[in-house]
């Protein structure tokens, strides 16, 4: 169904706001969700889309505000409250018990009875009714961790159905899917609009948005920015209302990295034969001062592999590195940091951020560990340093005292690439930084990149996402079945021609 002004709101939110200490998440937002419509909220990494839909399955408590379900305005409590008043949500990260079968999940608190007993057959021959209601023809009895991801959230839409769910809410549904089950995926969500259900849809991807939007909101910083019908909405528009700015920017970053880099002096780094069995074929690789050398390749072509070898995170079975033409051994993290190499994980959450330390605590953790334990930072020190960058890559709340498990993805990585930045190293790696985070947290931070390569510092740049390899770096090593198989420079190359290197080029020789 199109979006209809003339239709009552299934949900209708009014004058949301919620505040956290030095964090106004939502400021007086107002939103609505028609009954039959699959409705988007997009926005920017922190700009309140989590913490929305975190009041309106009651979660978070308002500060100021109302929400009315189906002409009646509630004040949920607890998650039980918004279920109880057709409310369900489907999490990136299925919140179900792998250990159970498909049955005891799509039913559980819901089993069938008989002489006060669960009757099991009739709770399976229940659940499988359900399953087949979306398609689904699977054994009800199978462990649900013997399922896919795709098949566990169609498990997990089930059971919302199971609840009688007027308001099925979908948080990055499609995030480890392949095309085929988003395709699956998306079948089921449009039969359930088609029969009433009103469907709010969160997705980084914005082909999939359009591909399955009715309608699309807007936020930024807390804001409502605006609501449109999708179909008269074009997706420069939606990038440019999300950003707050235009896409020049993204020129503006090729346009700046597309320079000549002088390779005739020693390289920053050179790398030769470098590899350990299993891991990595012996790799060559040479970055020299102000370049950026993208790495580029499939899901396990061998690129974070060759930055944890080059890094010491694993250790080389063979192989030289030299820093400023000098050999050099790098068995540890420490041997790295300590010949000026930083190393911005692809796992930020692992590898990355200290979620119960504040951002200014996380911002000089790789200074402190550079100088050693027993040479503590002044305080003076350190709040020159996180003023510096907290200005410097424009993280958000600029407040570095709150912690940094309360930052939304995008601004988690600016305080990582800050904790590398501030160490002042001669290169700089980063593997995945702009995974999962919003189109202007990307933006800011290959702007950032380019700006700091442009004044010397040499970067090893990984990315899954080959238009943003291109962009940034002035050479891309080519990664396949874990060995480089060639380099190309980035202004000899299009999209469509990297493809091609990266599924059709034989091995060559990598070194100049």
């Amino acid at each position: 169904m199109s979006a209809d002004t003339e239709v009552q709101p299934i949900v209708k939110m009014c004058g949301i706001t919620i505040a956290f200490p030095g964090v106004l998440a939502l400021d007086g937002v107002e939103f609505r969700l028609l009954p039959g419509e699959v409705h988007s909220l997009m926005g920017e990494n922190g700009a309140g889309k989590s913490t929305l839909i975190k009041a309106l399955t009651g979660v978070y408590s308002l500060d100021s505000g109302t929400i009315t379900v189906a002409g009646r305005e509630r004040r949920f409590e607890a998650t039980a409250d918004a279920q109880a008043a057709g409310i369900s949500t489907v999490y990136q990260e299925v919140n179900l018990c792998a250990n159970l079968s498909v049955g005891e999940n799509v039913m559980l608190g819901h089993e069938k009875r008989k002489y006060g007993a669960i009757d099991w057959r009739a709770t399976y021959a229940e659940a499988e009714k359900h399953l087949a209601g979306l398609g689904l023809e699977i054994d009800s009895r199978a462990q649900l961790a013997r399922n896919s991801i795709a098949i566990q959230q169609l498990v997990a839409i089930a059971r919302a159905m199971v609840l009688d769910a007027k308001v099925l809410i979908l948080d990055e549904p499609t995030s480890s899917l392949d095309r085929g089950e988003v395709e699956q995926l998306f079948g089921v969500i449009r039969d359930l609009r088609d029969t009433g259900v009103a469907i709010l849809f969160v997705s980084h991807f914005l082909e999939q948005v359009y591909e399955i939007s009715d309608r699309i909101t807007v936020l930024r910083n807390g804001k409502l920015v605006g609501e449109h019908v999708a179909k008269d909405f074009p997706k420069d528009a939606l990038v440019a209302e999300m950003i707050g700015r235009e896409l020049d920017d993204l020129a503006a970053i090729s346009d700046r990295a597309d320079r000549a880099i002088d390779r005739s002096g020693t390289p920053v780094l050179k790398a030769t034969g470098i590899g350990k069995r299993g891991v990595l074929s012996p790799a060559d690789l040479e970055v020299y001062k102000g370049e950026v050398v993208g790495f580029a390749g499939l899901l396990g072509s061998g690129r974070t592999e060759l930055v944890r070898l080059l890094y010491g995170a694993d250790r080389s079975e063979t192989g030289e590195i030299q820093i400023d033409g000098k050999s050099v051994r790098i068995h540890t993290p420490r041997h790295a940091i300590d010949h000026g190499i930083a190393l911005s994980s692809e796992d930020r959450r692992a590898e990355g951020v200290v979620a119960d330390l504040t951002v200014a605590e996380n911002m000089i953790l790789g200074i402190q560990a550079r100088r050693g334990w027993l040479h503590p930072i002044s305080k003076t020190e350190k709040d020159a340093v996180v003023k510096e960058y907290m200005s410097a890559l424009g993280v958000r709340p600029a407040n570095p005292n709150v912690p940094i498990g309360n930052l939304s993805g995008g601004n988690q990585q600016k305080v990582l690439l800050a904790r590398w930045l501030a160490t002042a190293p001669e290169l700089l790696m980063l593997d995945e930084p702009t995974r999962g985070i919003d189109v202007g947290a990307k933006a800011d931070i290959q702007r950032k990149v380019a700006e700091l390569s442009e004044k010397g510092l040499s970067v090893i740049f990984v990315s899954s996402e080959l238009e943003e390899v291109l962009r940034i770096a002035q050479r891309v090593l080519v990664l396949r079945d874990r060995r480089a198989i060639g380099e190309i420079e980035s202004h000899s190359v299009d999209l469509d021609g990297l493809v091609d290197y990266i599924a059709n080029s034989e091995e060559v020789s990598v070194m100049r």
